[in-house]
């Protein structure tokens, strides 16, 4: 009374080996926070019994960037700190995905300072945003599931107009460090 009851009598289950390989990576997410800031306590929440975050597959938080293929930036990144930021993603492994969580990750926020980066996809690539301040556990769960659908779509060529696949036509770029520009300083009350 088990899988056997749903599989032909063959026993043969036939599929794509892409998407066989995608529904892996979605149903096993590993992310490493970079939470800096009060999102962090909403990301906390988002992996609580309430939120159960575990339920997406991201059951367990990665604190070493060689375990981890998500990266979830929450909250305010400082000049300073980010080129910490860009060594940790540059030692996740690929296939790796970016979140920016919050505000003050995606725009700087309420912090239009000279040490604040104004929005973390100048120095790193971002997949998705999660508009808020701090958003909710929800908007989290689903940015992961939007981080999900990246996934399912990964390696699959799009159907042409008569139904066939088409190959994609994928350029490489090459991989380079960007370093941060200043910011200009505004003194005065606005």
């Amino acid at each position: 009374m088990g899988v056997e009851t749903l599989l032909p009598t063959d026993n043969i289950i036939t599929t794509q080996i892409t998407k066989l390989i995608n529904w892996s990576r979605r149903s096993a997410i590993w992310p490493m926070p970079f939470a800096t800031a009060c999102c962090g306590i909403e990301l906390m929440a988002t992996a609580s019994s309430r939120y159960d975050l575990a339920r997406f597959g991201a059951e367990v938080m990665r604190f070493s960037p060689r375990q981890a293929d998500l990266m979830i930036v929450a909250g305010r990144v400082s000049v300073k700190m980010l080129p910490v930021l860009q060594r940790i993603y540059q030692q996740m492994t690929e296939p790796k995905w970016v979140i920016s969580m919050g505000a003050c990750a995606s725009t700087g926020g309420v912090f239009d300072t000279y040490a604040v980066v104004q929005g973390i996809d100048q120095f790193v690539p971002v997949d998705v945003y999660v508009p808020g301040c701090p958003p909710r556990p929800e908007t989290l769960i689903e940015a992961v599931m939007a981080i999900q659908r990246i996934i399912d779509n990964d390696n699959i060529p799009p159907k042409g107009p008569d139904g066939l696949r088409r190959p994609l036509n994928i350029a490489v770029q090459p991989t380079h460090t960007v370093k941060p520009q200043p910011v200009p300083v505004t003194v005065g009350m606005s």
